[in-house]
């Protein structure tokens, strides 16, 4: 039986079985952000070490950056002491650093795609659990802590347990608006949170290979909160089309070279797996979590769960979520209130994001009680978005446009909510606390939910929204 993308990668990246069992893996792209990786660099300083491959070693600056104010020093004196050890850092050791002066900055996981770094057949690392969006190109690409950030820095391989694979596969399709992001909300609702501990996911089906670039990339982001150590799409004429002409991407020769191996380094038909799940993806409708994880989602036509549906081994965080959500079982999804909606994220800040929300706001105006922002994941995005008229559209309906960075996703800068507002987010996790305040609640949600949510005021099923819009 053939080999699937995972095993094929892996064999290619393997330098050593190590006493402990795990595989010395070589890593083809490190990628390091400000949060992460200063306790990395100074542990090298220590060492008295340099980094071995400064020329597979990328950095931006993304989490702590204000996306109002961006003029430096920062008025966060942590962020700006961040940031400065950050350049330092990249000037020590040659790295190439994509920072706000270059105007070339954003989030980690929006810039190596945009610029052609994230390819088919790499192993890719990152200090941050959503690196799993790299996976969307073939790549298997995962989030490694601060004392492996040293070690890929100082050696670029990292001693690592191989997972086993998953096959995920949605069959059918998905009918517009349903996303990317609803598939991904719909699979961990399905799947739990703790499902992927100890696997690969590779997602697979009519349903995935009908996504943009932009949809894998979403819902291999997502399969971190599902568990899952990384996620990942076989390449296709999409990747291919996606990253051709990008600046780092191969040119000539070497284009046509790469794109003949990443045609052969997808899973092959008969490809051995250690377990396959299959969905429908015409049972998949708009998403919202209505919990403190994203496995707490459910469709925006449903009621909220009361306590002897969910399996007992579930109950104890369901009325902890209902305690700190100040929801009720039985309450439709449809209709929760809103106080703020933020568009943005790795996982929802790209520019087809924005021109779904920008669709979706067209027209109207947000509710007089909301606050509502749109944080592009790049300057490049940025920049597409205000060429195409997206800003004025976002503006003229009364959302704030902001700068690129995280923003509110995890809220280490001033983007934050206040006391016990409920938001509404086109970001990643729902965590208690993951908005900037231990009081505020998070609802998950695409972007034009989110979008659809802004205008009317609470959560609201945007396929009827666009019916009367």
């Amino acid at each position: 039986m053939s080999k699937n993308l995972f095993d094929k990668i892996w064999d290619l990246h393997s330098v050593t079985t190590l006493p402990t069992g795990q595989t010395q893996l070589f890593i083809g792209l490190h990628l390091v952000h400000e949060v992460t990786s200063p306790q990395a660099f100074a542990m090298l300083e220590e060492l008295n070490m340099s980094v071995l491959c400064p020329d597979r070693t990328f950095a931006t600056v993304d989490h702590i950056v204000p996306t109002e104010v961006q003029t430096r020093p920062f008025k966060d004196a942590l962020a700006e002491k961040m940031i400065q050890t950050l350049d330092k850092n990249t000037r020590k050791h040659g790295i190439k650093f994509f920072s706000l002066e270059s105007g070339e900055q954003g989030i980690i996981h929006v810039i190596g795609p945009e610029m052609g770094l994230t390819q088919p057949g790499m192993t890719i690392a990152c200090g941050d659990s959503h690196t799993s969006t790299h996976g969307a190109f073939g790549a298997i690409s995962f989030g490694i802590g601060t004392t492996q950030i040293r070690d890929a820095l100082a050696t670029q391989t990292l001693a690592i347990t191989k997972p086993k694979v998953r096959k995920v596969q949605v069959n059918g399709s998905i009918k517009a608006p349903v996303s990317a992001k609803d598939i991904a909300l719909y699979l961990i609702s399905k799947l739990g949170v703790n499902g992927g501990i100890g696997y690969a996911y590779e997602f697979a089906g009519s349903a995935i290979e009908a996504l943009d670039m932009e949809g894998r990339m979403t819902l291999c982001n997502m399969s971190i909160e599902g568990g899952a150590r990384m996620g990942y799409i076989n390449p296709d004429d999409v990747t291919a089309n996606y990253l051709k002409g990008k600046r780092y991407s191969p040119k000539g020769v070497d284009w046509d070279k790469m794109t003949a191996f990443w045609e052969d380094i997808a899973s092959a038909a008969d490809a051995k797996y250690d377990d396959v799940i299959e969905f429908n993806g015409e049972d998949i409708e708009p998403m919202v979590t209505w919990g403190i994880n994203p496995g707490q989602a459910l469709p925006v036509t449903a009621k909220l769960p009361t306590l002897d549906s969910v399996p007992s081994d579930e109950r104890q965080t369901t009325e902890q979520a209902y305690q700190h959500m100040l929801l009720e079982a039985g309450q439709a999804v449809d209709g929760i209130s809103i106080d703020v909606a933020f568009i943005g994220s790795c996982t929802n800040g790209r520019i087809s994001d924005l021109r779904e929300a920008a669709r979706i706001a067209q027209g109207h105006h947000i509710a007089n009680h909301v606050k509502a922002i749109i944080v592009p994941g790049s300057m490049a995005v940025q920049r597409q978005a205000e060429a195409e008229g997206l800003d004025k559209i976002f503006t003229q309906a009364g959302f704030q446009w902001r700068n690129a960075g995280c923003s509110m996703c995890l809220a280490m800068n001033p983007d934050k909510l206040e006391g016990n507002q409920i938001s509404a987010s086109s970001s990643n996790r729902n965590f208690i606390g993951r908005q900037g305040s231990p009081s505020g609640r998070t609802l998950l949600m695409s972007p034009a939910m989110v979008a659809a949510a802004a205008i009317k005021g609470h959560v609201t099923d945007v396929r009827n929204f666009a019916t009367q819009a």
